[in-house]
């Protein structure tokens, strides 16, 4: 049996993921490492405002600490595969043991950086689904792109709001469901080409080791099996679309048996059940991590 873990990106990252996470004594030395790197203890993030989990320099490291937490407590379930979505697939690199704990929110922090110094404009992002991406495509104002492919009919819109949001327009008028999402970064456009070799040289000059899980690469779901791929993909990623419907196809292809999605969210177990036949759970779906690792041992 092949186990794959599936890491989330950015939007579900709300005070009641952080809290359960600070209820579990594995967590503990990842959340140290995060206050360390984002100058706030969880504490300090749950005392409010919640707006402020969303500040993208506070959202992509707390995100993967969310993942790497949720992974320590099934340390007894280690995964043979690792697809992440966007921010996502930084923390997927932690668990495949290239790189520590430490490293992966530093540089999720650096991440941040260099996309928040790429943003000159107010950027939007939002989910469409219901219609196919053939037809929207036409629909797309200047300076809304598509960025994340999840199927035929679904994906997500980034670039500057004004664009994005008269895109979504567009598409509604032709049937879809438009959502917009709490992600104030224009991920994976042209607009953070800026960001990817500042990206590029802080991955270079981390202590990043060759994975010993195999990766998903998020720009076009291949398996990655070396440093310098890595490196490539990771950076490559921040201005270009995220093939999340060919990441699953590579998750069928690997011969993966069944997957769990590492908090927070559930977004990505849903997409997978619609797309390939791979029974998949996401943590959030259980009461304990007991139950979480009742349900992979029922699946060997």
């Amino acid at each position: 049996m092949t186990l794959a873990y599936l890491f989330p990106g950015q939007s579900g990252q709300g005070a009641d993921a952080l809290r359960n996470a600070l209820q579990q004594d594995a967590a503990r030395s990842i959340l140290s490492d995060l206050a360390r790197v984002i100058g706030l203890s969880a504490e300090d993030l749950l005392a409010g405002p919640e707006e402020r989990l969303f500040e993208n320099a506070i959202a992509q490291p707390l995100v993967c600490a969310l993942e790497l937490a949720g992974a320590a407590l099934l340390a007894e379930h280690a995964p043979e595969v690792g697809a992440g979505y966007s921010i996502g697939e930084l923390a997927a690199y932690g668990v495949a043991g290239a790189l520590a704990p430490h490293d992966v929110l530093r540089l999720a922090r650096l991440r941040a950086e260099a996309m928040d110094a790429a943003t000159t404009a107010a950027p939007g992002m939002a989910a469409v689904r219901g219609v196919l991406l053939t037809e929207l495509e036409p629909c797309l104002s200047e300076g809304a792109f598509i960025a994340i492919r999840n199927g035929a009919d679904r994906c997500v819109l980034a670039g500057l709001a004004e664009a994005v949001a008269e895109s979504g327009a567009r598409a509604e008028r032709r049937g879809a469901t438009v959502t917009p999402l709490a992600v104030r970064v224009a991920s994976h456009t042209p607009l953070m080409a800026e960001a990817v070799p500042v990206f590029r040289k802080a991955l270079e000059a981390a202590d990043f080791r060759t994975p010993t899980v195999r990766v998903l690469a998020g720009i076009d779901g291949s398996p990655v099996l070396s440093r310098e791929r890595a490196i490539d993909t990771l950076s490559r990623q921040l201005a270009e679309p995220v093939d999340w419907a060919a990441c699953m196809n590579g998750l069928e292809e690997a011969g993966v048996t069944r997957a769990l999605e590492l908090p927070p969210g559930s977004a990505l177990t849903r997409m997978l059940r619609d797309a390939v036949p791979i029974p998949a759970r996401a943590m959030a779906e259980f009461r304990s991590a007991a139950g979480v690792a009742a349900w992979l041992e029922r699946q060997i």
